[in-house]
């Protein structure tokens, strides 16, 4: 599947729902797929949703990276070590190295996009 990102078109990720408690109960159900009949349709509602488990992964990332450099951050009184950040997030703490600088170039962007 080509990345909408590359192509210069930004697709709009399917929504995506919360299921009542009582579908998350069933391991089978998983947003209405399993009843699908259409093959067509079902193709087309799980592309839909694998977009939109990807694009909300991405953001999610980008959101980690940002926390992780505040926390991070030498200027703060109250700032965490690599080794607590990896702690707290079930990372190694070369991967919380990694979210660490990734945070920064992203929290630098917004400064020089804020500042235009």
């Amino acid at each position: 599947m080509a990345d909408p990102e590359r192509s210069g078109r930004r697709v709009r990720p399917a929504p995506l729902l919360f299921e009542p408690s009582e579908a998350v109960a069933d391991p089978e159900h998983f947003f209405g797929l399993e009843s699908m009949d259409n093959p067509a349709e079902l193709l087309a509602r799980a592309t839909e949703l694998t977009v939109a488990f990807r694009a909300a992964t991405d953001r999610a990332v980008e959101f980690q990276a940002v926390a992780a450099a505040q926390l991070a951050d030498p200027r703060r009184f109250d700032r965490l070590t690599l080794a607590e950040i990896a702690r707290r997030a079930e990372w190694t703490e070369d991967y919380a190295k990694k979210m660490v600088e990734f945070g920064r170039e992203l929290l630098a962007g917004e400064a020089r996009a804020g500042g235009q």
